[in-house]
């Protein structure tokens, strides 16, 4: 990308690191919901309701101090958390009511 005046390869070197990132940030997400299948298999065999409400303010409450201790803003991780936790919750059901599921 020549004349953008962002110095050479500096950019494109960040633009690769974050890309990354990206790509690791996107394959814990994939574990994340992984893992939250598995938890639905098992709430479905021990008869658990999948709404946990307990257990999302614990998640919540966790981003928070993390958000506090490293300077991000509460705000936007409770936002992301809201969604991930949005389609987990999907997720889980979809597992738990059909014994065929995932």
């Amino acid at each position: 990308m020549a004349g953008n005046g962002a110095g050479d390869g500096g950019l494109e070197t960040l633009r690769a690191t974050l890309d990354g990132i990206d790509e690791s940030l996107l394959d814990l997400l994939r574990r994340r919901i992984e893992c939250c299948v598995d938890i639905a298999h098992v709430k479905r065999e021990h008869g658990v309701p999948m709404m946990q409400p307990h257990r999302i303010g614990v998640v919540q409450q966790r981003a928070a101090r993390y958000a506090g201790e490293h300077g991000i803003d509460p705000g936007f991780l409770r936002r992301l958390y809201d969604l991930i936790i949005a389609e987990t919750c999907r997720v889980e059901d979809l597992v738990i009511g059909d014994v065929t599921a995932v």
